[in-house]
């Protein structure tokens, strides 16, 4: 909520991409160097680095003495770069605006990129905290289209399928399976034909 303050980056924004990007604090690049939102070293980074395989092998990520550091980082790495500056104009707390404008802009390689901040947000309520700093209630009504499933014992990809009306092919194609192999308690983005 600080963040959001000083430098006008929803808070629901950054409480997502810090549970995603650093899979709630557990990834290897963040126990290893408090990076939490997968911010590489990039032309001008002077501190202290750390190598790391992502889109490619061995490529260069910031070190951080502290998550807090890692958030102030995150605010001014979206604040001066001019890809980002149009998702400043979108109204104060409009989260779905800024994940399919962060995923425009390239933050991400993930097509999925947005839906999965927007269920994360969404899931937990990340919203409330975008409130508080507004001072107002701010809501979305939910994309009646987007749905997600949180597979239980028994599931199988057809059953899945048959219950949401799509085909096994699109959740997988949605969902950037390797096969037809799901696990209990995975989730799921689903979207309607």
């Amino acid at each position: 909520m600080e963040e959001m303050r000083s430098h006008k980056i929803p808070a629901s924004i950054t409480l997502a991409q810090g549970i995603l990007e650093s899979s709630s604090g557990n990834s290897e690049l963040t126990t290893n160097s408090n990076n939490h939102f997968g911010i590489k070293c990039h032309k001008g980074w002077t501190g202290k680095r750390i190598y790391h395989d992502d889109d490619e092998k061995g490529e260069c990520f910031r070190v951080y003495s502290d998550p807090n550091t890692s958030y102030k980082d995150h605010s001014l790495f979206l604040t001066g770069r001019d890809r980002y500056h149009k998702l400043f104009r979108l109204k104060k707390g409009d989260y779905v605006g800024w994940s399919k404008g962060l995923s425009s802009a390239g933050y991400a390689t993930d097509r999925r990129y947005p839906a999965k901040l927007i269920a994360l947000i969404e899931k937990y309520e990340l919203y409330q905290y975008d409130n508080i700093v507004l001072g107002k209630k701010y809501s979305r009504t939910k994309n009646p289209k987007q749905k997600n499933h949180i597979v239980l014992k028994g599931d199988t990809l057809y059953s899945i399928s048959k219950k949401y009306g799509l085909t096994v092919a699109s959740i997988i194609k949605i969902n950037n399976l390797n096969s037809n192999t799901i696990n209990i308690g995975q989730s799921l983005f689903l979207v309607e034909n």
